[in-house]
């Protein structure tokens, strides 16, 4: 089940994507999917971040080749960090590159959008606590991250937490093919089974110290080939069963 969240003649709601078609839900799938027995097609919509996360919960160096490639070392346990609720835009929308930016990268991520309030899951347990899958990308001013020698300010810039284009539901997310094209060209290409901390593993070393919210998102990290993105560029994340993301960098 793909689920998204649009605009329509100026007004917001969830919906099951089926083909071309979206059929409205009643309210948000976090309290239970309910078809209000509304569709109508997605060309008279526009498409939204397909949640509204209190706070989006982001994994650092969590693919052994980009730790190479930022000559680090491969992190013990999860590396957490956060991006702000205001960072959040959705697919086929402009990432504002900041008047003071020097070097903005892309860093194509599969996203899980949790489902219920939850706190002390076990890996094995985090399934159920999964509303489903979508892609992200986690914008950064690398130049900004490692003069401020931590990562809030470079990472939070409003528009860089790109999300979308929607949820997929019923997905077994830990082989996905995961792919960053920077104006159509691959520069970012692995699997998410080549993730060094497993999605349940992730899930349960958040949780064992901070509660997460409904529509909340877990960015589980970025394999290899960050690069910089300059005005006027487009960028896609796409994940395998997911679908693609697209932004433009204006």
């Amino acid at each position: 089940m793909r689920l998204c969240r649009v605009e329509r003649n100026g007004a917001v709601c969830y919906g099951i994507l089926e083909g071309d078609r979206v059929k409205r839900l009643e309210g948000a799938p976090f309290d239970g999917i309910r078809r209000s027995g509304e569709s109508f097609p997605l060309a008279e919509a526009r498409l939204l971040a397909p949640t509204e996360p209190s706070k989006v919960v982001c994994v650092g160096k969590n693919y052994l080749d980009h730790a190479k490639e930022f000559d680090s070392e491969v992190p013990q346990e999860p590396l957490i960090f956060l991006k702000p609720s205001t960072a959040v835009i959705g697919p086929e929308e402009a990432v504002e590159y900041p008047s003071f930016g020097t070097r903005v990268d892309f860093e194509g991520e599969l996203g899980l959008v949790i489902g219920k309030r939850c706190r002390n899951v076990k890996a094995e347990d985090f399934a159920g606590v999964v509303l489903g899958y979508t892609c992200v990308n986690d914008v950064t001013e690398r130049d900004i991250q490692m003069k401020d020698g931590q990562w809030t300010r470079g990472k939070g810039f409003d528009t860089f937490c790109p999300i979308g284009p929607w949820i997929e539901t019923e997905l077994e997310a830990s082989d996905l093919a995961i792919e960053t094209r920077l104006n159509g060209e691959v520069r970012q290409h692995s699997r998410t089974s080549k993730l060094i901390f497993s999605l349940g593993r992730i899930v349960e070393h958040v949780t064992a110290f901070m509660t997460l919210l409904p529509g909340d998102v877990i960015a589980t990290g970025t394999p290899e080939g960050v690069g910089p993105m300059q005005r006027g560029d487009t960028v896609e994340v796409e994940l395998q069963g997911i679908g693609v993301l697209r932004s433009y960098i204006r």
